[in-house]
């Protein structure tokens, strides 16, 4: 593995973790369940440590985007799964957008 594929994979992580917090944050029921509600904050610090990684090798722009894009992908597609949430036609749309965004700016 090359040395900037690691930054990549650091920005991926730290989208899982906001994911994975997303979803605790959700199980807290507003943080009235406070067990929940520490994973979550626990969890949004995790991913923001992964972010401090990535940004060691690319600019902040890029990791902060990849981490915004699995964070969104991940918590739509965990929310349709885990909470029977649905997106209508108009959000996959925005998904689309946003993949697109994160793609360009990549390249860019």
């Amino acid at each position: 593995m090359t040395t900037p594929n690691i930054y990549f994979i650091f920005a991926v992580l730290a989208g899982i973790l906001d994911v994975a917090a997303n979803l605790a944050s959700t199980k807290s029921n507003g943080f009235a369940r406070r067990g929940w509600g520490a994973l979550s904050i626990l969890l949004v610090l995790a991913a923001f440590a992964l972010l401090v990684e990535a940004v060691k090798g690319m600019d902040l722009a890029i990791a902060y985007a990849i981490l915004g894009a699995t964070g969104i992908f991940g918590t739509a597609i965990s929310a349709r799964v885990l909470f029977g949430q649905k997106l209508k036609p108009i959000g996959w749309v925005g998904l689309a957008l946003v993949f697109g965004a994160v793609v360009v700016l990549h390249t860019a």
